[in-house]
């Protein structure tokens, strides 16, 4: 997977975001430490994405099919 991370130096220090993946953000005091903050998010993010699926999954009723997906921009 590839993201498109974006970083913007405040007072405090560097955000960061992914453009693709809502709720994965960050912040660090140097842009290093926001890089770094940022993978974390986007892990975290990912594997909460995940949990939420797979809780919403379970409560259904009807046939569901999962299988792995790769996009090449």
């Amino acid at each position: 997977m590839k993201f498109s991370a974006v970083f913007i130096k405040v007072p405090e220090g560097y955000i960061g975001f992914v453009e693709e993946l809502p709720g994965a953000n960050t912040q660090g005091e140097t842009l290093e430490e926001a890089k770094a903050n940022l993978q974390e998010a986007i892990i975290m993010t990912l594997e909460a994405n995940r949990v939420l699926a797979e809780e919403s999954i379970a409560e259904m009723q009807e046939e569901v099919i999962r299988e792995s997906v790769v996009v090449q921009i």
